[in-house]
């Protein structure tokens, strides 16, 4: 009997220092997008927290969110593992000389469905394979056609972009500065 209980108690002081599950490193891990799936649900069950007109490419940015990252976020520290951000972009409508038409609140209108979907994902060990001057943290990107099939496009702008403009504030544009400002 004191046996049993000696190895209890030596198995639950292993598992006290080992750390948690939501921060183990996924098994298997290589660099790249193939890491992201979007989610078949993601329009209706993440949050939208910011849109974005692009006078410059006559588009508008929709950014999401999944539920679980919204509620976990906390202003001042790092985003958490499992956020997952969804960008999608509309066309706005124009009119006869390419003149992007607003509404009442002076934003584009866009027209039906999404033209470019791209994804942002931040997990434990994600980004350990790229070398210092491209790694963004822990996090993944992927790009997705407007119906969500996966598109096999280098991303090298989206690191090199993320990590310039953005490293200070955990390699995230909007969501970030959303988790800030709430």
């Amino acid at each position: 009997m004191r046996r049993y209980l000696f190895a209890g108690a030596a198995m639950l002081g292993l598992l006290a220092l080992a750390p948690p599950i939501a921060a183990q490193r996924r098994p298997g891990y290589t660099t790249g997008a193939h890491n992201i799936s979007l989610p078949a649900d993601w329009q209706a069950r993440f949050i939208r927290y910011a849109t974005v007109d692009k006078a410059d490419r006559k588009i508008i940015r929709h950014l999401f969110v999944n539920p679980e990252a919204f509620a976990a976020a906390t202003p001042g520290a790092p985003l958490p593992h499992g956020t997952l951000i969804i960008m999608a972009d509309a066309r706005a409508r124009v009119d006869a000389t390419g003149t992007p038409l607003r509404d009442q609140q002076g934003r584009f209108i866009a027209e039906p469905g999404w033209i470019a979907i791209a994804a942002q994902e931040k997990q434990p060990g994600w980004g350990e394979g790229y070398p210092p001057e491209m790694r963004n943290g822990e996090w993944e990107y992927a790009a997705f056609t407007g119906t969500g099939e996966r598109r096999n496009i280098a991303l090298g702008s989206c690191f090199n972009c993320h990590i310039t403009a953005r490293s200070g504030q955990d390699f995230a544009f909007n969501f970030w500065d959303y988790v800030q400002a709430r």
